[in-house]
């Protein structure tokens, strides 16, 4: 069993920084992601963006120490931001698109549309990654019996001591997902950090999903039922770190861990 975290590394520790501050290094980030990516990408990573001029220096520049020697590129799809995500993306060294038909799936199937590499990476524009995640994500994916992988996340807060709490949220959770072993493994593959085979993304029809599904975990249950085994990959050196926002706007992680609580009683 994967065992969580009780503290941030430094890595991300060393990420938990203002706009602005990222604004100031843009140059360095531009440096870091130019010589990181290539015209003839083995790998795409894809990020959907709304809004997130507070977040997306900070992703970008976790992504720039990758650590591969694997050709990259990274693809943001802006989904008509009114903040400054543009101005903050443009001139960073990625690939910028943008989407004007409103919503995540239509802005992940444009990036699966126009991506290069044979490998496809979902992220998310508000989160943290180690320099090992491309590599560990993409691994199993050349075993062709697997369709699609996914990894684990934490949250980080920009508040000091939080972390204690956040550890048993996501604790509760992992032991949630124990007790519901033989459920479907798809409902737990998520935007900010899973991956497949961009051939097999197509052939399924991307992101589109039913109403009511989530449209990472429905490609998911569709690349699974055509190509082959979900898998997951467990470590730090794979684990995503992102951002609390998400937990606070749906009442706050007192609430978040009592709804958690709950749910495993019942099992």
């Amino acid at each position: 069993m994967f065992v969580r975290p009780l503290n941030s590394p430094d890595f991300v520790n060393s990420h938990l920084r203002s706009a602005e501050w990222f604004l100031g290094q843009k140059d360095l980030i531009k440096d870091r992601l130019t010589r990181l990516c290539s015209v003839e990408p083995q790998v795409s990573v894809v990020i959907p963006a709304y809004n997130e001029e507070t977040h997306i220096l900070r992703t970008l520049s976790s992504l720039s120490f990758s650590v591969t020697n694997q050709a990259v590129e990274i693809i943001v799809v802006d989904n008509n931001s009114t903040d400054r995500t543009i101005e903050f993306v443009e001139g960073t060294g990625v690939t910028l698109l943008r989407e004007m038909r409103q919503g995540v799936k239509h802005a992940r199937n444009t990036g699966l549309q126009h991506a290069k590499g044979k490998f496809i990476l979902n992220a998310d524009a508000d989160s943290i990654y180690s320099p090992y995640w491309i590599d560990r994500m993409t691994l199993p994916l050349r075993d062709h019996k697997v369709a699609c992988t996914y990894g684990s996340f934490a949250f980080f807060s920009e508040k000091k001591g939080a972390r204690f709490a956040y550890f048993l949220y996501e604790s509760l959770g992992d032991l949630y997902k124990i007790f519901n072993g033989r459920k479907n493994h798809a409902m737990y593959v998520y935007g900010c950090s899973s991956g497949y085979r961009k051939s097999d993304g197509l052939t399924v029809e991307g992101y589109e999903h039913p109403e009511g599904a989530n449209e990472d975990g429905y490609l998911a249950l569709k690349l699974n039922q055509r190509f082959g085994e979900l898998k997951r990959v467990k470590g730090w050196k794979s684990l995503v770190w992102t951002s609390d926002r998400k937990l606070q706007q749906e009442g706050g992680l007192v609430s978040a861990l009592l709804n958690r609580a709950k749910n495993l009683t019942r099992k």
